[in-house]
């Protein structure tokens, strides 16, 4: 028998992080612990921006459904069930990360030995969310001092327009030119097609790896047109939930990326990698407001990504969790028993 417990934690962020959708400067994260009397495993619910996918609703959604689920069946057969029952991603996410976590404990080893995984070995990226740019030119080193990141996630799609989006860009391109990181651009779903062209030729000249989400979600028929005349590669974000998301966008985009909290855990993690694999798609893994404790689940898989962009627990002030260091630019859980993430006493 596995018993549940609940715990809500507020969490404060060091910068204030705008995107296209909003801002968000903090958040209210339920952390579900299942134990087995011997061992126990612990998971996170984060919400994301203008979501009402919140702890409160989580917490209750998950009482009723182990009041009539024996979650003892693993986190397969609970991700199937919850997902009948339309529990929350996050919410799912949460219980699924702790199963997980439970299973690798009992078997002494760390998740990504137990998923048969090496370490990852790519860096992290680090974000800079919607600023004036000389908010931007202030945070930009101050981040990338503190971390030691290799990239650099910068958010566009700003509600003031594209004067505004490539002001802020080359404010952080500038900032970060020092540092000699990689760059990246996630619009969140903020450009139109026009936009979308005009943003792919001004920043394919300066040196950005690849663009995330150019188009809102539900866009998804115009994204052919737009791969058709792209410089950079472009990857799906709101637009990928869960694995049956993939081959519909397997010819419109060059990769997708997934999220713990969108796709429910990491039971549908390793299936949207594998459809996505299947597709030839590139892949990469993000992050929403988590604390070390998602951050860590979703280190544990970072060897099946391109890219990784796992640094949300850097920007909490402070974390209240540990297990997701970041060293040499890379974001790695700790070597113990389980995903390595844990809550500070």
């Amino acid at each position: 028998m596995i018993e549940l417990a609940f715990r809500t934690v507020a969490l404060v962020k060091r910068y204030p992080l705008a995107i296209s959708r909003g801002t968000q400067a903090g958040s209210s994260n339920l952390f579900v612990f299942a134990s087995d009397g011997s061992h126990e495993g612990v998971g996170e619910l984060a919400p994301a921006i203008s979501s009402d996918w919140t702890a409160e609703r989580g917490q209750a959604q998950l009482l009723a459904f182990a009041a009539s689920f024996d979650v003892a069946a693993g986190p397969h057969a609970a991700w199937a069930a919850m997902r009948a029952r339309a529990v929350d991603p996050p919410a799912m996410a949460a219980l699924d990360v702790a199963l997980w976590d439970l299973l690798a404990k009992r078997a002494g080893l760390p998740l990504r030995v137990l998923l048969g995984l090496p370490r990852p070995n790519v860096p992290t990226s680090v974000t800079i969310g919607l600023n004036p740019p000389a908010v931007t030119r202030e945070r930009v080193p101050e981040i990338l001092r503190r971390t030691g990141a290799r990239a650099l996630k910068i958010k566009l799609g700003s509600p003031e327009g594209r004067e505004h989006d490539r002001a802020h860009f080359a404010a952080a391109a500038e900032a970060a030119a020092p540092f000699g990181v990689r760059l990246r651009v996630d619009a969140n779903g903020g450009w139109t097609v026009d936009e979308a062209l005009a943003m792919d030729r001004w920043l394919a000249g300066r040196g950005v790896d690849y663009v995330e989400q150019p188009l809102a979600e539900g866009r998804e028929d115009d994204l052919p047109h737009l791969l058709a005349r792209r410089t950079l590669p472009i990857f799906a974000d709101e637009s990928c939930r869960v694995a049956a998301d993939v081959p519909r966008l397997a010819d419109r985009v060059d990769g997708v990326n997934l999220k713990l909290m969108k796709c429910g855990g990491i039971t549908e993690a390793l299936r949207i990698v594998a459809a996505a694999r299947a597709h030839g798609l590139a892949t990469m893994i993000g992050c929403m407001s988590e604390s070390s404790v998602a951050i860590a689940a979703g280190a544990s898989l970072g060897a099946l990504f391109d890219h990784l962009d796992l640094d949300s627990h850097l920007n909490l002030a402070p974390d209240p969790a540990e297990g997701a260091p970041i060293a040499d630019g890379i974001v790695a859980p700790l070597e113990r028993p389980g995903h390595g993430g844990a809550l500070r006493a």
